[in-house]
């Protein structure tokens, strides 16, 4: 495979229940794969900060989808493929009946010909998609694991709702939350609704979720704009007009108001002193 296309694919197929430690184990003992799909919604963030999953229900069969933030970059498709084939992996390890996606679904493009994938998957792998997922049959979804425990799931669930217990995620939402109004501010100020669609939720669920946590979506854009033009300032030499305009202002005397309430000096003498 001189393209590369294979080694997300062979990476993914690679991994084992064991290889996730606790998370492997509750998945492998749940009694069926929607009982391990569900565990996985609720336990990835025990396993990793920047990736989710959600088990979405539909007429055919569920989804289970994929939540990773950011820019599809080359390293972030091969990180997804990888994800999505270890998933299948899985899959196939612990159900008894033989593991057959109904299509897989990315959101990056075509990394030249779907063959490669299509062949792996054995099913229709479709690219450029508004969602990274598997969809699954509701019968390949409902056959038994092959050491479903009722009494280990038990055991597990206790083990990893005290871990998640643990973790604070507090500062995950509001970073996340700040990463992605930087990225929209050349655009001008986002509204909550449209950040909010990027995190899949509607505008009053995040800014529910914010509030919770202590913030507001108003204040977080605030401090994105200046965490971003304190940014262009020291690493960029773009005129003061230019670093207005990427941090969301419409013109360079507003953006100077404004830094020196944030900062207490003017954008000039930052860039001076830093």
């Amino acid at each position: 495979d001189p393209s590369g296309a294979e080694l997300p694919l062979r990476v993914g197929a690679s991994m084992r229940c064991d290889d996730y430690g606790a998370f492997g184990l509750a998945w492998k003992s749940a009694p069926n794969l929607l009982g391990s799909c569900e565990r996985a919604e609720r336990y990835a963030r025990v396993l990793t900060s920047v990736a989710s999953y959600e088990v979405q229900a539909a007429n055919e069969g569920i989804y289970l989808h994929l939540r990773r933030d950011g820019e599809r970059t080359p390293g972030l498709r091969l990180s997804n493929e990888a994800t999505i084939a270890s998933m299948a992996a899985i899959s196939q390890e612990v159900s008894t009946s033989t593991f057959q996606p109904l299509a897989i679904y990315f959101k990056h493009d075509v990394p030249g010909s779907a063959v490669a994938h299509e062949g792996h998957f054995g099913c229709p792998v479709h690219f450029g998609t508004d969602m990274d997922a598997l969809f699954i049959s509701h019968d390949t979804m409902q056959a038994p694991n092959r050491v479903g425990d009722s009494s280990i799931v038990r055991f597990f669930d206790t083990h990893l709702e005290q871990q998640l217990s643990k973790i604070d995620d507090n500062a995950s939402l509001e970073r996340r939350v700040r990463n992605q109004i930087s990225t929209a501010l050349s655009q001008g100020i986002p509204t909550v609704s449209s950040i909010a669609r990027y995190f899949d939720m509607s505008g009053r669920t995040l800014q529910r979720r914010l509030s919770d946590r202590g913030y507001t979506f108003q204040a977080l854009v605030d401090e994105s704009r200046r965490e971003l033009a304190e940014r262009l300032l020291r690493e960029t030499e773009y005129p003061l007009a230019e670093v207005a305009f990427l941090t969301g202002f419409s013109e360079q005397s507003a953006f100077n108001r404004a830094f020196k309430r944030w900062a207490g000096q003017t954008p000039r003498s930052f860039r001076i002193k830093a």
